[in-house]
């Protein structure tokens, strides 16, 4: 039986991959980042011989459901900043890399198309570190995988619709993100604020990433995120005046240093509103937390979700 490509490794591709190979499929993991994890990321920076680490994309994990609380408790993920909310030790990359673990993973690729012939499909990739934001693709011939079964994309709904048919692209069409800027940024002393920040002007959320469990308490470390309509007034600004910006509305000192991560695909704000799309007779399908909710919790279920549908007779 031919393997599975499942593109995305973030909580949906992850736990459609556990999933399927529960269920006795092989299956081959294909994502441009350098680990597995998606949007729980964590960046890890050296500055004048100390290292600092930011959560910049997703800030914690809750569970509303047992299987998705019994997966965090397996994780060793830990209480922060409240008892319904929990994260990973020592970043929010943790879950991710406990989630991969024994999977076939290829990691630092941009898929650029699938391609079905008679063998089944084939996934064309080139170096992600080639492809730049907003320019056009490099003029290298593209690595080939394959032959596979069939293809899951578990990529945000703008960029999976690039990849799959029309027909099975249109529904996608209904799902909608807002962007986010991230600024992480380092202190040479506590600021003297609350661990954790909503809706303050133009910060959507701020919190002392160094507040964390299993974090260096020592240092002063903050993740900013800006709301979603700053995110889009300034989608394209340089991020040295989205730093300015962010740290001036929180307001902050001047820190030790301070970058900026722009997320495209963020915050959901129209779901899709079913569990997965599954198309048997193409072996093709779709899954992220664009189908349900918002939350990790439903990424992870939503691939789940699609691996049923997949292993169903």
């Amino acid at each position: 039986m031919l393997p599975i490509a499942i593109l995305g490794a973030g909580l949906a591709g992850l736990s459609a991959a556990q999933a399927l190979t529960a269920g006795g499929r092989q299956v081959r993991l294909i994502d441009k980042a350098r680990a597995a994890g998606g949007r729980l990321a964590t960046r890890r920076i050296e500055h004048a011989g100390n290292n600092h680490r930011f959560d910049h994309g997703a800030q914690y994990l809750r569970a509303e459901r047992p299987d998705f609380a019994a997966l965090l408790e397996s994780a060793g993920t830990h209480v922060w900043p409240q008892a319904k909310r929990r994260v990973p030790v020592p970043g929010m990359s943790a879950l991710g890399r406990h989630l991969a673990q024994g999977l076939d993973l290829l990691t630092g690729r941009h898929v650029v198309s699938i391609v079905r012939n008679d063998d089944g499909w084939m996934v064309f990739h080139l170096d992600a570190a080639l492809v730049l934001p907003g320019r056009p693709l490099p003029a290298v011939e593209p690595e080939r995988e394959g032959p596979f079964a069939a293809v899951l994309i578990t990529f945000p709904a703008p960029q999976a619709a690039a990849l799959l048919p029309a027909a099975m692209a249109a529904p996608l069409s209904v799902i909608e993100y807002a962007p986010c800027w991230t600024v992480m940024a380092a202190f040479p002393a506590r600021l003297d604020l609350p661990d954790t920040l909503r809706y303050h002007g133009p910060v959507g959320w701020a919190a002392r990433d160094s507040s964390k469990p299993g974090r260096d308490a020592t240092q002063e470390n903050w993740v900013i995120q800006a709301d979603p309509e700053f995110s889009r007034a300034h989608l394209e600004a340089p991020p040295e005046i989205v730093i300015a910006l962010l740290l001036a509305a929180l307001p902050a000192p001047e820190p030790i240093f301070a970058l900026a991560h722009r997320w495209r695909f963020s915050l959901l704000e129209t779901a899709l509103g079913q569990p997965c799309l599954w198309d048997a007779a193409q072996g093709l399908g779709y899954a992220s937390d664009g189908c349900l909710a918002g939350r990790a919790e439903s990424a992870w279920e939503s691939g789940r979700a699609l691996a049923q549908r997949v292993l169903a007779p």
